[in-house]
């Protein structure tokens, strides 16, 4: 089983007027991590920045035209991809994996791909994908009722994982604490 666990930070809510400035993640074949990545990314062009992800983020946008170019970043993360799949092979796909990811990077990423003109984002991955949100749902539903809310750092606390508060919202930190959330509510990939 191949796995694509992943995170991003944007400059905003939506996929088509906002941008990635930050993807991070690990790729899993049979339960061994074979590479993990962080890239930090110039917004696509004519991106709008909304204040309030810029505070989320701790970046400016000033910080964010110092990163390196999209399509240098992409190109990237296509070489990587394209070394663990056949993106010709209907059968050799990832399963994408994120904490409400279906709801919101999954959009985000494929948007990305068409921001860089490949229309061929399923030649990579499933349709269907891993949302740790949802798997931790049954897992914490007897709890819930006592919890304040259901963000990732919320739900991986109530795990037993021991958080940083002030590394949240780096996509670097945060997948480290989707993957515990993953680990813990499906077992070891």
């Amino acid at each position: 089983m191949k796995l694509f666990l992943f995170d991003l930070e944007t400059t905003g809510t939506d996929a088509v007027k906002n941008g990635i400035h930050q993807i991070s993640g690990k790729i899993i074949i049979n339960g061994e991590v074979k590479e993990t990545f962080d890239f930090k990314v110039r917004p696509k062009e004519g991106a709008v920045y909304e204040e309030k992800a810029l505070e989320v983020g701790k970046v400016t946008k000033d910080q964010l035209l110092a990163y390196p170019a999209m399509r240098e970043v992409y190109a990237k993360v296509i070489a990587m991809l394209n070394k663990y799949v056949s993106k010709y092979d209907k059968f050799d796909k990832f399963f994408l994996v994120g904490y409400n990811n279906a709801h919101f990077d999954n959009q985000f990423f494929r948007q990305w791909f068409a921001d860089n003109g490949n229309k061929y984002f399923g030649s990579y991955f499933w349709s269907n994908s891993f949302d740790c949100m949802v798997l931790a749902t049954p897992v914490l539903a007897e709890k819930r009722h006592r919890m304040s809310d259901f963000k990732q750092a919320t739900v991986v606390e109530e795990l037993g994982v021991v958080i940083e508060a002030e590394k949240l919202h780096d996509a670097s930190y945060d997948i480290e604490l989707c993957h515990a959330i993953y680990d813990k509510v499906c077992g070891k990939y």
